[in-house]
């Protein structure tokens, strides 16, 4: 009987090495995947603030109206004034519709007494 033991006790002990030995594996292919996202994740952060500079550079207000000075004939872009705008007061904005009232009872929103006596109930 102990002969038994210790054959399933070291049987145990080897498929829990294998299985320790898996997870450790899996777990550096893990940590190896998560530091590459990491450095893509800072090389694209470094792109977009490059980017974001490069666009800030290029809608300088100086440079964008040198741009519609040299391309007035083709483009004849004027500057924005109040004028151009509207009041909120000038939308004219849609009256819902009320649904219409064919009966007494459909005033009452469908209530309709069964007592058969006036105003209980109401």
């Amino acid at each position: 009987m102990r002969a038994v033991l210790y054959v399933l006790t070291f049987l145990s002990v080897i498929a829990l090495g294998f299985w320790a030995y898996r997870e450790n594996y899996a777990t550096q292919a893990s940590l190896r995947q998560v530091r590459g996202l990491q450095r893509e994740i800072s090389s694209l952060r470094e792109a977009l603030l490059v980017q974001k500079a490069e666009w800030a550079w290029l809608n300088r207000p100086q440079r964008l109206r040198e741009l519609v000075d040299l391309n007035f004939e083709r483009v004849p872009l004027m500057p924005m004034e109040p004028g151009q705008f509207g009041d909120a007061a000038q939308v004219v904005f849609p009256v819902p519709e009320l649904p219409a009232i064919d009966a007494p009872d459909a005033a009452l929103g469908g209530v309709v007494s069964t007592s058969g006596g006036q105003g209980e109930g109401l």
